[in-house]
């Protein structure tokens, strides 16, 4: 029997794959208890009772929540990005220290020091909107501050030559010429951060918010615990999927943009 070619090995390779997908989801359909099923992640009735809250409160405080922590994350991680590009050492030391401790943070401690851990010390009731927007903003500032460096390094140097040469100050060839066209460059990993943004504002339970402050993950865990069903935090989940999917849609088109410009 003559020996199989590297094309014919492949496709029996992939044929067993798809073979033994086949088989385990047979006995997934076969073995799983359905009714049981059902009653854990699809109870009705149960999901009937979140709405419409989860949607007026818990999903508009989300959405909310991290529109807050990326646009105080943007404005600093700009700064900072600035400060880490600059020629003064004080500056870039002072970003650079910042940037190395706020990725290397978890953003849970960051909650919890905001919001125990200041007041505690200063003496300083913080609003919850406040202390959300910061928690965020702070870790989200870190990776975006990055990022805009990136680009700004990324713009040909030739654009700041040319905006020079027309008389333009540093400053202003900065803010007119490249800082623009660096955003246009970063704009998807920015989407992206926004993406895990979103995702982080579920750790605003840990405030002890009042009802009409629940985000998604905090109105699940209290409906989860009033029915005993599973049922609300698959219903949390869908609607989260219902803000970032599309966000990872629209990276996708913003990536596919940027690479037919370049």
């Amino acid at each position: 029997m003559a020996p199989l070619s590297r094309r014919q090995r492949a496709r029996a390779f992939r044929g067993a794959q798809y073979a033994l997908l086949g088989v385990a989801l047979l006995a997934v359909v076969l073995l799983a208890d359905w009714e049981r099923l059902r009653q854990a992640f699809f109870d009705v009735e149960v999901a009937k009772a979140q709405f419409p809250d989860i949607l007026v409160t818990a999903l508009v405080n989300t959405v909310l929540y991290t529109l807050l922590g990326f646009g105080f994350g943007l404005v600093l991680g700009l700064i900072l990005a600035l400060m880490r590009l600059s020629s003064v050492p004080p500056y870039r030391w002072l970003a650079v220290t910042y940037i190395e401790f706020f990725r290397g943070v978890p953003a849970l401690l960051v909650f919890i020091a905001l919001g125990f851990g200041v007041p505690l010390a200063f003496e300083v009731a913080l609003d919850k909107y406040v202390t959300v927007m910061l928690a965020l903003g702070l870790v989200g500032a870190a990776y975006m501050a990055e990022t805009i460096r990136a680009g700004i390094r990324a713009v040909p140097k030739g654009q700041m030559e040319a905006a020079r040469s027309l008389g333009m100050s540093h400053g202003r060839a900065m803010v007119s010429v490249i800082i623009p066209q660096a955003f246009r460059i970063v704009l998807p990993p920015l989407t992206n951060e926004l993406i895990l943004l979103t995702k982080d504002s579920s750790l605003v339970y840990l405030l002890g918010l009042s009802l009409g402050q629940y985000e998604l993950a905090n109105f699940g865990r209290d409906a989860l615990n009033e029915h005993k069903s599973l049922t609300p935090i698959l219903i949390a989940g869908l609607l989260y999927l219902m803000i970032t999917l599309p966000l990872g849609h629209l990276v996708r088109r913003l990536e596919s943009r940027t690479a037919k410009a370049s």
